[in-house]
């Protein structure tokens, strides 16, 4: 019976990693997957997962206007999985698209992303990915400046001083965000 994943962690946990590890796993068995990515994120190239270890592929990209359960059940080939990049920035009827595709077409769909932005409010996808999912996961990853476990993203301008007002979204990578424990988020060393 198919469910509906949530795997989230803070940044550098390795979740682009193993959307790519997961989907070589189905397709070294001759099972097709869909990988999906957020259009919005543009730091490497719009429609592409891109991890920080340089492994890269092609995916959907996603908007508002996309219908995620209509372009999968449109599919030849029923997948046998549905891969879902930075899930945190889709919209609540994305995840309701994404529980259709599980329910319905009976095939598993995983998201992985961020849980909670810089100033440590949940996304809207995030929202509704622990609303909704069948199973929640946490990848984890040290904090950047210490040996604590990080849970949340601390933003930086471009003196590496923290930032913690402002848009939610900011897309970026190690030039903009580290990921933190608790204590270095409030008094990050920097």
């Amino acid at each position: 019976m198919a469910q509906l994943f949530y795997k989230h962690g803070a940044m550098n946990s390795g979740k682009s990693i193993e959307i790519l590890k997961v989907a070589h796993n189905y397709e070294e068995q001759d099972k097709p997957v869909l990988i999906f990515t957020p259009g919005i994120d543009t730091r490497d190239e719009v429609g592409h997962v891109s991890s920080r270890i340089g492994l890269k592929r092609k995916a959907t990209a996603i908007y508002d206007e996309t219908n995620l359960f209509e372009l999968v059940q449109a599919e030849s080939i029923k997948p046998y999985c549905v891969l879902i990049d930075e899930v945190q920035f889709l919209t609540k009827e994305h995840v309701l698209q994404l529980t259709k595709i599980v329910d319905d077409l009976d095939i598993p769909v995983m998201g992985f992303g961020l849980k909670n932005d810089f100033q440590n409010e949940l996304f809207e996808g995030s929202r509704y990915m622990l609303i909704y999912a069948d199973k929640i996961e946490e990848m984890k990853t040290i904090c950047w400046f210490c040996h604590k476990k990080a849970i949340m993203n601390l933003r930086v301008d471009d003196q590496r001083k923290p930032v913690y007002t402002g848009e939610q979204i900011q897309i970026g990578g190690n030039d903009s965000y580290y990921p933190v424990c608790r204590k270095c988020h409030a008094n990050p060393p920097l």
